[in-house]
């Protein structure tokens, strides 16, 4: 078993046995997928100590689909509030010693709960757990999780989670310290999984990976991680609550702020080019603003000015790529059929 860890800050605890684990699964109009991401829980080599399903409000036929499983899992239901409140919900029902999360259209490979159980067993100093993943489209695999450009780091994660969300997204965390943290941000419906990690990150906790590829994560242009502005609208809200966090050190600080800085910079030019493709208002003069930037990077700046220019053909070439190609999770680029 591969895996990348930060070194322990003090003696590690020998001879500890594995944890239990309660899969937490959040669905929300995922009646098509969600049986294959309970069966994929229930058949791990390790079994999970329990799977809780929490409906969020969902109208299509999600009792149907997990009809065949409904003696093995706990079932939640509640009205939509988004995905933080419904793990929350799963969260305060489960009783495992960790919070092993599973997206409703995604897979766990049957090895993933024992792998993690033996990481937490060989360092039980670490409260957050993940691995590697295939991402796949249309049930294709187009690539890992972690590549050489997004890679696990082992040294100074506090402050390499205020520069980028590096936990891979399926991760466990123990329960009592999830809980003693108070949760997923349910104000957040968006990003509220890098929130969670960078709030027990400056708490003090650590990170783990096991360095294989040990689940499938479906990338959809439907998903909510295609919504660029909206995604990056909701990362930037997440660095900001942590620059009001008690224990943020003056150099962690300066990370955050440059990073805050760097998204609203992409917000920029992803609100630019959506006025762009529907012709708004003010599209040109959110071109000439990103045009004069001196920030913004060089290549940005030009094709601003270009829009800025030509706002019209700029839209119609948008548009026209928009039609071959989407853009989805883990910035993958998806050619249309």
């Amino acid at each position: 078993m591969t895996v990348a860890v930060p070194p322990p800050a003090g003696p590690v605890e020998t001879g500890v046995s594995a944890p239990t684990f309660s899969v937490l699964i959040t669905a929300y109009q995922e009646a098509d997928y969600v049986a294959d991401a309970v069966a994929s829980a229930l058949s791990q080599t390790k079994p999970p100590h329990e799977v809780v399903v929490c409906d969020d409000g969902s109208t299509d036929d999600i009792e149907g689909a997990l009809a065949p499983y409904r003696d093995d899992i706990v079932l939640l239901r509640q009205e939509n509030r988004g995905v933080a409140s419904a793990r929350n919900a799963a969260a305060a029902a489960a009783s495992g010693d960790f919070l092993a999360i599973l997206d409703a259209d995604d897979i766990y490979m049957p090895d993933r709960l024992a792998a993690l159980g033996r990481l937490a067993a060989e360092r039980p100093d670490l409260e957050v757990l993940t691995t590697d993943a295939y991402l796949e489209v249309n049930g294709q695999v187009v690539r890992r999780a972690y590549t050489p450009s997004w890679t696990f780091p082992v040294n100074d994660q506090r402050s390499e989670i205020l520069r980028r969300n590096f936990v891979f997204g399926l991760a466990a965390v123990r329960r009592e310290v999830l809980l003693g943290a108070g949760g997923w941000d349910e104000s957040l419906r968006f990003a509220e999984d890098w929130e969670c990690w960078v709030r027990l990150l400056l708490n003090g906790s650590r990170v783990g990976c096991v360095v294989e590829p040990l689940a499938r994560y479906r990338v959809r242009e439907n998903s909510l991680s295609t919504n660029r502005v909206a995604m990056l609208e909701g990362e930037i809200k997440a660095l900001g609550k942590a620059l009001t966090h008690p224990r943020i050190r003056p150099e962690e600080d300066l990370v955050a702020r440059g990073t805050i800085a760097r998204l609203e910079q992409e917000l920029a030019v992803d609100r630019l080019r959506e006025a762009l493709r529907t012709r708004a208002l003010g599209a040109r003069r959110c071109a000439a603003a990103i045009a004069t930037d001196r920030a913004a990077p060089l290549r940005t700046r030009l094709k601003a000015a270009a829009a800025a220019v030509a706002p019209g053909a700029v839209g119609f070439l948008l548009n026209r790529r928009d039609r071959r190609e989407w853009r989805g999770a883990g910035g993958t680029t998806v050619r249309r059929a």
